[in-house]
């Protein structure tokens, strides 16, 4: 079939209309409008050009039209009204067409980062994506102030950024959760420390964290979670740097697998803050900034607005009441240890 025969398909009855039109200047009937309808959306979804079908609309109307006929305002109101009910049906087809592939681009996205769907037609859905899953991966996730959805203004202007610097390089950016999320290679590092640059700037100064990369179709999975997990130790811990690498948080994960010995580590040592005037939670705070700061006491003073001379007199009440000494090397260990600790497990707000 040629591809005149294919475009005469979407006339079908267009002649008669317009030899109608001409004839009796009538307009067209809710049937006829609903006719050329469908066939607008089944030219769409033939995939066929609008600009070709509308060149041949226009022509079979000047073919068509009998000499003599009834004022050209009347043929060219049916006209009209034929190629806008055309136009409307295969605008229809195109927004459906979208959706459709919204939703399952949507559900893959799911799948994914949730590895719910079986891996080898995951592998397979992926390609068509620009993954190739037999690879190893890895996954940044930016978060911002306001939650995020694809189409918005944030998550467009990263794109547009990644799409410009990388062009194609088998990389998926979308959004999960509010979050920005970015899968790309884990041989293409750079790939996603632009990205991380470009979401903290779009994000009005979020933070992003960076999985560690991951082999085989589960491998998105895992470097996802890794990201999530930092950016909720990020939450816990008060770590404020704009990009986070799960990769140097391994420690945390390690101190919290034993959860009732940090639990017991964190009150034995911390426990008896609770006896200071104001509780323990204003002596927490000063061993926080002290060891956040380096164990400078001007650097953790100014932190916490106080005198140095203030903020001195809180670590020796710590001493006095933990019988552990900030400034000592090996007691320090054990109070940072249990800091993190009180931090992981929201203690004292949470009592253990």
């Amino acid at each position: 079939m040629t591809e005149r025969d294919v475009t005469a398909t979407y006339l079908e009855g267009f002649a008669r209309l317009i030899a109608d039109a001409s004839a009796t200047g009538r307009r067209l009937t809710r049937h006829e409008l609903d006719s050329r309808r469908s066939l607008g959306e089944q030219a769409a979804e033939a995939s066929h050009g609008m600009r070709d079908l509308m060149a041949a609309h226009l022509a079979a109307a000047r073919t068509h039209r009998p000499a003599g006929a009834a004022s050209s305002d009347s043929v060219l109101a049916v006209v009209a009204q034929a190629l806008d009910a055309f136009t409307e049906g295969y605008e229809r087809a195109q927004r459906a067409a979208v959706r459709q592939e919204e939703a399952a681009r949507r559900e893959f996205i799911d799948d994914l980062l949730y590895g719910r769907s079986d891996m080898g037609k995951l592998s397979e859905r992926a390609e068509r994506y620009g993954l190739r899953l037999s690879y190893a991966h890895a996954v940044a996730v930016a978060r911002g102030t306001a939650a995020y959805e694809e189409g918005d203004p944030t998550p467009r202007s990263v794109e547009r950024a990644m799409v410009s610097r990388f062009g194609d390089r088998h990389i998926l950016l979308t959004t999960k959760d509010g979050r920005l999320v970015c899968v790309a290679p884990a041989d293409q590092d750079e790939v996603l420390a632009f990205f991380a640059k470009h979401a903290y700037a779009a994000t009005d100064g979020g933070q992003v964290a960076i999985g560690r990369p991951q082999s085989g179709p589960g491998g998105v999975v895992q470097s996802y979670e890794q990201a999530l997990n930092a950016l909720e130790l990020a939450e816990r811990l008060g770590l404020s740097d704009p990009v986070l690498r799960a990769a140097d948080l391994l420690v945390y994960p390690v101190l919290t697998r034993d959860r009732q010995a940090m639990a017991d580590l964190v009150v034995n040592t911390l426990g008896p803050l609770q006896h200071a005037r104001g509780g323990a939670k204003p002596l927490i705070e000063t061993l926080a900034a002290y060891f956040d700061s380096g164990c400078v006491n001007a650097e953790a003073a100014r932190r916490l607005a106080l005198s140095v001379r203030a903020f001195t007199y809180r670590l020796d009440r710590i001493h006095k009441l933990t019988g552990a000494d900030p400034a000592d090397p090996v007691h320090r260990y054990t109070l940072q240890t249990a800091i993190i600790g009180a931090r992981l497990l929201d203690w004292p707000d949470q009592q253990m």
